[in-house]
């Protein structure tokens, strides 16, 4: 097996933050979502739990109404950091679900509401479950001293509709090549949004690893479906065009998924264990990618990873996009799991596709409580 070379991650997390919305279980998610059956009538809570295998989700699309709420993540993330403002010199900004889709106004307007200096560079990073590892390759290649990150999706916003409901586009679709299980992509994703803060520690242990498996996938050729299938909004299908509504969906490639997920989650497993030997020791948690239980129990498995070594939060929230693995660090902080000096493990997967890995230590100054709106 081709095995990826890890790179060093001058960086300790410093400070954390994460809110979920309302989270509802998949029987009330079902009554108001609606799915169609293939014989008639619609899909009960007892069989879209029995297909997707999770018991609940975030859906708010109330709470993920604007970025106000995201900006006050980061904000939090600030305080858990000890830090002004001021001492920011580097934003990294990562979702899939944009609120405004141009010219990356979602990054600008979140530093002129953090009031970051008009110096700090916004970037944003249009990425799915595997973002923090772009985010954490890209901050390793910065001159940096503390870096924002802030990483949220909305999926009720994108693929549901304000009555709590699945947007029709998800329910009749026979536009989209991936039309017929459109509605698992609302049924999957789940709101979630994170802040991390990564200060500069120039001689610590952190490592980082990032592949986008485009000329080889460890030992086979390139790795070349995008997992995700999004076609019209763009150049290619613009708004207004024939079509271009119904391409506009998130569709999910289902058998590709779980290849890259099982195959990909290996490859880094086996790069941490070559650039940290007996990693999985060495580190107080490793937080994997939540695509689905199913496919995180598989990894685990295929690992030996012990029962205590790797938490999961997909069965209880559904899949938390790029804010799942900073949403189960948080919990554990919060509870006292792991604390500062420990060393963390974050391993994730990701359609583009992409994946990688990033181990660091933890410096949080102040442990805020992890935000999850009112049912």
């Amino acid at each position: 097996m081709t095995v990826d070379k890890a790179r060093k991650l001058p960086f300790a997390v410093a400070g954390l933050s994460t809110l979920i919305g309302r989270v509802l279980t998949i029987a009330e998610w079902a009554e108001a979502a609606k799915i169609p059956q293939r014989g008639g009538g619609v899909m009960t809570g007892e069989l879209v739990e029995r297909i997707l295998g999770i018991s609940g989700k975030s859906w708010d699309p109330w709470t993920f109404a604007d970025l106000g709420r995201i900006a006050a993540v980061a904000r939090e993330a600030l305080l858990s950091a000890d830090l002004e403002p001021r001492d920011i010199d580097a934003l990294i900004v990562v979702t899939c679900s944009p609120y405004e889709v141009m010219l990356d106004q979602d990054a600008f307007r979140l530093a002129r509401e953090i009031e970051l200096a008009d110096s700090v560079v916004p970037v944003q990073i249009g990425a799915g479950c595997a973002g923090l590892a772009r985010a954490a390759a890209l901050a390793g290649q910065l001159a940096a001293e503390n870096v924002l990150v802030v990483t949220y999706n909305a999926p009720s916003r994108v693929t549901g509709d304000l009555n709590g409901g699945v947007n029709q586009l998800y329910l009749e679709n026979d536009r989209h090549p991936l039309g017929r299980s459109l509605w698992a992509s609302a049924g999957i994703f789940s709101d979630g949004a994170a802040a991390l803060v990564l200060s500069r520690q120039s001689n610590g242990p952190g490592l980082v690893l990032y592949s986008r498996d485009s000329l080889a996938f460890g030992d086979e050729p390139g790795f070349t479906d995008p997992l995700i299938h999004h076609f019209g909004g763009g150049a290619r299908h613009p708004m207004g065009t024939p079509d271009a509504q119904e391409l506009a969906c998130y569709g999910m490639n289902g058998p590709m998924v779980k290849r890259y997920y099982t195959q990909g989650m290996m490859l880094n497993h086996a790069a941490l264990e070559a650039a940290l030997p007996n990693y999985v020791d060495r580190v107080r948690r490793i937080y994997t990618h939540q695509a689905s239980p199913a496919l995180v129990s598989a990894f685990a498995r295929l690992a030996g990873l012990p029962e205590d070594k790797a938490p999961t939060n997909a069965r209880r929230f559904g899949n938390l996009v790029s804010a799942s693995t900073a949403k189960m660090l948080h919990d554990d902080l919060y509870a006292g799991e792991v604390t500062n000096d420990d060393l963390i493990c974050v391993s994730v997967v990701g359609s583009g596709p992409e994946r990688g890995a990033y181990v660091l230590p933890l410096r949080i100054a102040k442990i805020v409580e992890p935000g999850t709106a009112p049912a």
